[in-house]
């Protein structure tokens, strides 16, 4: 009988191997390694849709649909995860993205031509020294003027220092980090909507990057922390291959109804719409991905996975601590960072580096992921001990 793990391709299937090994003990890097996918792609292939090419090139919410587009359940994605970013029905506007970067070149595209339409006026682009770097070098990409606002030690955003380095006679197109790329920071929205508000007569626009915080915050008790309605941002950018477990790249944007209505029309003949979103051509499969993890695990299971990532992040922590290995970890973050363990075990568990002086120098981190359960953890630290 044929084997159809063996792809006839010796260099693919032992990569497949060894990818697979290696998922078990992936823990430096935010991916969700427990994919529960397995029927879909089955039910993918069975009805032939591995054998023709579909596009969801448009606006999923337009009525130009194609056949070969999987816009309608796009729109179904967008319109069960929109509440549980405090966004109300029928008043807000989306699209599943390829990645979080996608979705913060979005909202970074979105407010610029916004906040240009409003005042007349170029703005400066805000975003915390920690914040993921996509957002510094969208704003490269966008020729935007950028000023990188400083941080405490946790990686959070110092409002003072954002207040220093504002320039209110231009409008302020502002990032606010949902868990900092190293240290996992949560920008204090509050805190730094009150410097803002010192302005009134300068005009605003809130991208929230919330690329893995906001996918686990959202089915949690912290969820007004990624509300709209609750904290006044005007768009979010969340992944998909993090927390809700797509297996690829892919993710979710979310903006109000008004900031899309006040985007720039593209009335392109060719797909018959207005194209104000950046990209063309997307994929029709995420959409799928997404649209079947809610059917087939849905609310109460990201609930209960948001409840015991953090559960095993405090565990994490109370086992560094009887340890008295030297950790770090932020409010609601998953995220734990502590001094760098050996090269052997930084490649073993794939774990993430940086530096910082004020910590001790050389440090390392974990994301406690869906598949970092508390057996992975006693046998990192066990590792941790010994290697």
């Amino acid at each position: 009988m044929e084997d159809k793990r063996l792809s006839g391709i010796p260099e693919l299937d032992e990569w497949a191997r060894e990818a697979y090994a290696q998922s078990e003990c992936e823990l430096g890097y935010p991916g969700n390694q427990d994919i529960q996918l397995g029927d879909f792609f089955e039910w993918y292939s069975a009805n032939g849709l591995d054998r023709v090419c579909l596009n969801n090139a448009g606006d999923p919410f337009s009525s130009a649909a194609s056949r070969m587009s999987s816009h309608r359940f796009e729109r179904e994605v967008l319109e069960y995860f929109a509440p549980f970013y405090g966004f109300a029905p029928n008043s807000f506007w989306g699209l599943v993205s390829s990645c979080g970067t996608d979705g913060n070149n979005h909202g970074i595209y979105f407010g610029a031509s916004y906040l240009r339409g409003r005042t007349g006026r170029e703005p400066v682009f805000y975003v915390s020294e920690e914040a993921h770097y996509s957002n510094m070098r969208l704003a490269h990409l966008q020729n935007l003027e950028v000023r990188l606002v400083a941080c405490d030690a946790m990686g959070r955003m110092q409002p003072e220092a954002l207040a220093e380095c504002l320039t209110p006679e231009r409008p302020c197109l502002i990032v606010y980090a949902m868990g900092s790329t190293f240290k996992g920071a949560i920008d204090d929205q509050a805190a730094l909507n009150a410097v803002l508000a010192r302005h009134p007569r300068m005009e605003v626009y809130r991208h929230v990057d919330a690329a893995l915080f906001g996918g686990y915050l959202a089915f949690s008790q912290y969820a007004d922390i990624v509300s709209q309605q609750k904290q006044g941002f005007q768009s979010i950018a969340v992944s998909g291959h993090k927390f809700f477990g797509t297996g690829n790249p892919a993710g979710l944007f979310l903006t109000t109804r008004d900031i899309y209505d006040a985007q720039d029309h593209f009335r392109i003949a060719y797909v018959n719409q207005d194209m104000k979103m950046i990209n063309c051509s997307r994929s029709a499969f995420n959409p799928l991905k997404f649209y079947w993890l809610i059917k087939h695990i849905g609310t109460e299971a990201w609930q209960a996975q948001a409840y015991t990532l953090l559960q095993n992040t405090a565990y994490l922590c109370r086992r560094l601590e009887e340890l008295a290995y030297p950790y770090w970890v932020n409010e609601l973050s998953n995220t734990v960072f502590f001094k760098r363990p050996s090269d052997k075990v930084v490649e073993k568990y794939h774990l993430a580096c940086g530096y910082d002086e004020r910590f001790g120098g050389a440090l390392s981190h974990i994301v406690v992921m869906q598949h970092a359960t508390r057996e992975a953890i006693d046998t990192f630290l066990d590792d941790l001990h010994c290697m």
